[in-house]
């Protein structure tokens, strides 16, 4: 047997062991615009009302919660638009979001109507998650509007983000979303029926049916496009996010909108990630995943030893050096003094406020510049070790 062939056997080992999926309570069901809209772009009715057909039905027994992250807002904003294929620059991404995302919402309420489901629309940025009060907001409203028997249609908030807007075709949003809302299940849909061992193109390739962690699909080479051309996530984003959400506790199904019915009955399609985590319920894993650093410092080698092995706080007097122009509450990177990155965190003090503070007790600057100096730069609570 091929080393292909053995990883194979040992990767798919039956369709079994999918049991759990039928009894999921929270599902977060993640589509991508490919499956949404032409390739002109433009929403494609038939397409969504299949979609909604199916996830109206998987819910209509009262046992199953699902939140939608649903991407396509660009790409639905496109031909009212008069523009031929995406834009690359970001000004007119974000004017095709704001048409876009209109249509798409009106598209999903009046295709829920049709069960007497309504719809609420739920539009987050990826830095603003990071932060607990946001995180908090969040986390209240899904749960309520689920409470409540709505379902939640999440996407970025294109229309003002920036970098995020390149953030994996909503993918790793996904993820993310499923960690903040408890989710029992992740489903990824897009237009590849899931991961395969080659080129799927080629002869002799072959469906994944199960990753029990990431040794499993260390040599798998992954490609990065999507067939379709309006998306901006391939394969590698879908793949990344499994294995978020996995690290987090929540299994996944990855596989194409025309085979959810079967990914959220449990049956063998598409490719099936096993947890290889435990769940936790701190908003961190945003602050990982999705923040961008505004800017650097970097530690000595106590303050390295004090935040990676001891967990502590970072205090002024540790600081060596301060990199960028960020905001007090902005993501920042710290860094060892060979400029490695070890952890991430939410700053206290803005960029221009540190120099001054470098190296000094947060005693001796309470004393000398008020007792609201007497603060850690990055509290522990608002900090994630990178692991390498």
């Amino acid at each position: 047997m091929d080393k292909g062939a053995a990883r194979r056997a040992s990767v798919e080992g039956g369709g079994g062991r999918r049991a759990g999926i039928a009894e999921a309570h929270r599902v977060v069901v993640k589509v991508g615009s490919s499956s949404l809209t032409t390739a002109a772009g433009g929403l494609d009715a038939d397409r969504v009302d299949a979609l909604v057909d199916v996830l109206a039905k998987s819910r209509s027994g009262g046992e199953r919660e699902i939140v939608l992250v649903s991407s396509g807002a660009i790409a639905a904003g496109l031909s009212p638009l008069g523009l031929r294929r995406r834009p690359k620059d970001l000004a007119r991404q974000q004017a095709a979001a704001s048409v876009g995302q209109g249509l798409l919402v009106a598209r999903y309420t009046a295709s829920f109507a049709r069960y007497g489901v309504r719809v609420g629309q739920v539009l987050l940025t990826s830095d603003d998650m990071a932060r607990r009060a946001h995180h908090r907001n969040a986390s209240r409203t899904l749960d309520q509007l689920l409470a409540m028997g709505a379902l939640p249609v999440v996407n970025e908030n294109d229309t003002v983000a920036t970098d995020e807007i390149r953030f994996g075709d909503n993918d790793r949003l996904a993820a993310l979303v499923a960690h903040l809302v408890r989710a029992d299940l992740l489903v990824l849909l897009s237009d590849v029926d899931g991961l395969y061992d080659g080129d799927p193109a080629r002869p002799g390739t072959a469906r994944i049916s199960e990753v029990t962690g990431p040794a499993d699909i260390a040599h798998v080479q992954i490609g990065s496009a999507g067939k379709a051309g309006v998306g901006t996530g391939g394969m590698v984003t879908k793949v990344e996010a499994a294995g978020i959400a996995a690290a987090a506790g929540i299994p996944v199904v990855l596989t194409t909108a025309s085979q959810a019915a079967d990914a959220l009955a449990g049956r063998d399609t598409g490719t099936y990630f096993h947890r290889t985590g435990r769940r936790s319920a701190d908003r961190l894993l945003w602050l990982q995943h999705a923040s961008e650093p505004q800017g650097a410092l970097t530690l000595d080698e106590g303050a390295v030893r004090a935040v990676v092995e001891g967990r502590k706080s970072l205090l002024p007097a540790g600081i060596a050096a301060v990199e960028g122009d960020f905001s007090a509450g902005d993501p920042v990177e710290l860094r060892d003094t060979a400029g490695r990155p070890v952890a991430r965190g939410l700053v206290n003090f803005d960029a221009k406020e540190l120099p001054q503070l470098l190296g000094r007790s947060t005693r001796e600057l309470a004393r000398e510049l008020g007792p609201a100096y007497e603060r850690e730069v990055v509290h522990r609570d608002d900090l994630v070790l990178l692991h390498h």
